[in-house]
């Protein structure tokens, strides 16, 4: 009976021991856990990261606005008329702005007599970019006329018919922006004359004068500040 009562001391004393050994075992991997998950101290002897630099896209300019030069004096035109009468500067004006003459004149020279007569008015409102688009809506670009040329090519015009002002339906609905503004809407009788022979036909154009009492007109005269020759911009 003793001989087990000391063998069950025994084997309790054995149990205690590998509880224990248990435990310390836990205790350890669990303090090993918590060091190896604690983040590294920093350094601070250690130099800095370097900052971190957005590159920003340089801000978007708008296009430079390119005004039309402004004539602040017009000059007169050798052959255009000096004349408060509006309806004369404007017959004078369709018929200059249809005739050429290929056999003495190039392309630039005729496109600058057309030039010499348009006066740009300080608002900008009549650019010479459009001088450039009805130009060529009479029918000849710089390529044409240098085959023209060699076809000993001109042409002429007269006024056939005419309307001004009041009597255009379109300038009754949308009268002029300012005393002195005029609009005349002439049909043209064409003729291309070349080698081969002629070639007659009609040809509408709107003419828009410049005169006194206008604060944007010379004192004395009147001047051309447009004209349409494109078919969908004709005044009738």
């Amino acid at each position: 009976m003793s001989q087990i009562a000391r063998t069950v001391r025994r084997l309790a004393r054995r149990r205690r021991l590998i509880v224990l050994i248990a435990v310390l075992a836990a205790l350890i991997a669990a303090t090993a856990v918590v060091f190896a998950t604690k983040p590294a101290a920093t350094d601070s002897s250690a130099p800095p990261p370097p900052a971190t630099v957005l590159a920003t896209a340089p801000a978007t300019r708008p296009p430079a606005v390119v005004h039309p030069r402004w004539d602040p004096e017009p000059v007169l035109a050798p052959d255009e008329p000096n004349t408060a009468n509006y309806k004369t500067l404007a017959k004078a004006a369709a018929e200059m702005i249809y005739t050429w003459d290929a056999r003495s004149s190039t392309f630039s020279a005729v496109y600058e007599r057309v030039r010499s007569w348009w006066d740009v008015l300080p608002d900008g409102s009549n650019p010479l970019t459009v001088l450039a688009q009805e130009f060529q809506a009479t029918g000849v670009t710089a390529a044409s006329f240098a085959s023209l040329s060699g076809m000993q090519a001109y042409r002429t015009a007269t006024v056939a018919s005419s309307a001004c002002d009041g009597q255009l339906a379109q300038v009754k609905a949308h009268p002029a922006p300012w005393v002195g503004l005029h609009v005349c809407t002439f049909t043209l009788k064409v003729t291309e004359h070349q080698a081969g022979g002629d070639n007659s036909y009609s040809a509408p154009v709107s003419v828009m004068v410049n005169c006194p009492p206008a604060t944007n007109a010379p004192a004395d005269r009147c001047v051309m500040v447009g004209f349409y020759a494109s078919p969908d911009r004709i005044v009738y």
